[in-house]
């Protein structure tokens, strides 16, 4: 008879030869499946990658191109989102103050933003335009010996530029090209409804704005085209100019046919909105009340009116992923850059986030980033990094939480990625004999029609299942 110990041993062996068994041949069919998908016509210029890990064990099922740096279009929120969880804590909250000068004759509003990119957004009760609006009003009602005169915003220690290098014209006069301000609202973002006529060419109309734009102006060139063509209407905001220009397509027979655009200054138009709202209900506001920027005000000066505050930061990243929204994104790279440096720039905020990564063994050159959100094409990041760091979260307190925020697509747990040429996922999935992995998937330059890659991409991604 054997001994305790080898026996012991051989137990341990037998039981584990099913587990081993059921890793090969995931990995051999998820290998095949990539030769195939690799041979597809659609892929012959593409680059792909292509990387998955046992997340129990941390071992690698396959490795395609894994360090090869990939434009991840918006697979990159994982990284944002995580790296926020881990220097801004799930319970950070953004904080934008109020307060009137303490000559309360002077009637002088002072605006301290933090960057909060929820400020108006409809998707808590709490952070409503309407819920905002009141309860500053009251505020400045209740407490205000003379009309609001002048409005100052605190700029200080928030860079001037917000869009993010690489954006490309045709997304940053629409609305998942809204820039990331100290004062955001309303998700800086507007809805265009459109009227078009019965005729294949026929102009479009635009029927309304909501909300209306203050000190902007936005006309269309549009065309109607054939039924079932979609959304094929751009907005285009030339910078420092009043007036716009929606240019493309819309189907025809459309007599409320929506779209949406970034707001071209969000801190104006929160601004004049509650000034009208003060208008409306008290009567004593006077109009063309000046708006100032200022990056020296004396705390002394006033008295504190009320405070927002955000969701938490959990709230916030379950929008982020599930809807994808670039916004969130690039407000969160610039608080962690305000919270360390007291600078929000989008180029430090990634730098923090590339320093924080190479201390747990990812290079900065894995980590090729120019924004947060992956809007911009400029962007180059390894299916590994973005393994390694989805591996990271799985020990983290947080987890359950970031797990929440991915989109359930294709029976799997992972985020989608899409620009021009560039199709990503990554994320999580458990397999039917309850083994977890960890991927992801990134193509680049592919041809022909988004869904049909996106299917094919699926078939290989099935056999993990």
């Amino acid at each position: 008879m054997l001994p305790f110990h080898l026996r012991v041993l051989l137990v341990l062996f037998i039981s584990f030869l099913p587990a081993y068994g059921w890793s090969q041949a995931v990995a051999e069919k998820l290998n095949a499946a990539y030769k195939k998908f690799a041979n597809d016509p659609q892929l012959r210029n593409a680059t792909l990658s292509l990387y998955v890990v046992d997340a129990t064990t941390g071992k690698i099922v396959l490795d395609k191109n894994g360090r090869v740096g990939m434009v991840p279009a918006s697979t990159q929120k994982v990284i944002t989102s995580v790296s926020a969880y881990e220097l801004l804590g799930k319970n950070f909250q953004f904080q934008t103050q109020f307060a009137l000068s303490k000559n309360k004759e002077e009637g002088r509003l002072l605006i301290v933003p933090s960057g909060d990119p929820t400020l108006g957004s409809w998707r808590w009760a709490g952070t409503s335009e309407q819920a905002i609006i009141k309860k500053v009003s009251q505020a400045i009602q209740k407490e205000a010996a003379a009309p609001i005169r002048e409005v100052r915003v605190d700029t200080q220690g928030w860079e001037g530029e917000a869009i993010p290098d690489g954006w490309v014209w045709q997304d940053i006069g629409n609305y998942y090209g809204a820039g990331s301000f100290k004062l955001n609202w309303h998700e800086n973002q507007f809805d265009v409804f459109l009227k078009s006529g019965k005729n294949l060419g026929n102009p479009v109309s635009i029927a309304s704005i909501q909300p209306a734009l203050y000190g902007y102006s936005l006309h269309s060139e549009l065309i109607a085209a054939a039924p079932g063509t979609g959304d094929k209407a751009f907005i285009y905001f030339p910078l420092n100019a009043p007036a716009g220009v929606i240019r493309g397509t819309i189907p025809i027979n459309q007599s409320n046919f929506k779209i949406s655009g970034a707001l071209p200054q969000p801190m104006h138009q929160f601004i004049r909105s509650l000034l009208d709202s003060l208008g409306k209900e008290g009567g004593k506001t006077p109009k063309n009340v000046p708006i100032k920027s200022t990056t020296h005000t004396s705390a002394a000066d006033y008295a504190p009116l009320c405070a927002v505050v955000s969701p938490p930061l959990d709230s916030i990243i379950f929008w982020l992923n599930r809807k994808s929204i670039n916004l969130y994104s690039e407000a969160l790279v610039k608080s962690l850059a305000y919270k360390n440096k007291k600078v929000a720039s989008t180029e430090s905020g990634l730098e923090i986030i590339r320093n924080y990564w190479k201390q747990r063994n990812i290079p900065e050159s894995e980590l090729n980033m120019v924004d947060g959100s992956g809007l911009s094409p400029l962007n180059r990041i390894t299916a590994h990094a973005q393994v390694s760091i989805l591996q990271h979260a799985l020990q983290q307190t947080w987890f359950k939480s970031f797990y929440a925020s991915l989109p359930q697509l294709n029976n799997m747990k992972m985020k989608s990625g899409t620009i021009h040429g560039v199709k990503g996922f990554c994320g999580y999935h458990t397999s039917s004999n309850k083994h977890q992995y960890v991927f992801s998937f990134l193509v680049n330059n592919y041809n022909g029609s988004s869904p049909e890659v996106v299917q094919k991409m699926y078939n290989v991604l099935n056999c993990l299942k």
